[in-house]
């Protein structure tokens, strides 16, 4: 019998643990268009930073290993007219895949948000990414936007595709 997952609120001391689920989305694939890794240090500063001012940062554990994480943020933070639409993120390692950790982690942020008044929850994808882009549809996103080549990553132009789920 395969332990049974469990979630809760992440901690600072899951930084090397969020960075190490990072790091093959950074290093292999267009998941994430940026090519720097944060430093342990970082992803504490994130956690708490997150964690303080009210936002939803969660992890997914398998026999006491973290294996994944979903947390959300504002979009576009530097303009208060958008303060009600959050951007998501929602990551698992490789051991976490089709168990169903995605939507759980991504149901309870989007349950945190609504519950905090927000408004809306965006998803910005690769275009390309067809598995994400069907994971969101799935959970009741819709597209709502495209940018053709807005990012830049292994010397190719990728479009990011926006998706939006009303809260």
């Amino acid at each position: 019998m395969t332990e049974k997952p469990f979630l809760r609120v992440a901690l600072a001391e899951d930084a090397s643990a969020l960075k190490a689920i990072m790091a093959p989305v950074i290093a292999e694939s267009t998941a994430s268009f940026s090519s720097e890794e944060r430093d342990e240090a970082e992803w504490a500063a994130m956690v708490e930073d997150r964690l303080a001012r009210g936002r939803a940062f969660y992890v997914a554990e398998i026999k006491g290993e973290v294996v994944g994480y979903a947390t959300y943020d504002n979009f576009r933070p530097k303009n208060n007219g958008y303060r009600f639409t959050m951007e998501h993120s929602v990551y698992l390692n490789d051991a976490a895949q089709g168990l169903g950790l995605g939507r759980t982690l991504m149901l309870m942020v989007e349950q945190h948000a609504r519950e905090a008044g927000h408004h809306s929850m965006i998803a910005a994808i690769d275009a390309d990414n067809t598995g994400s882009i069907a994971f969101h549809k799935t959970l009741g996103y819709a597209e709502a936007g495209r940018i053709p080549q807005a990012g830049f990553k292994f010397d190719r132009w990728l479009d990011v595709l926006f998706l939006q789920k009303f809260l």
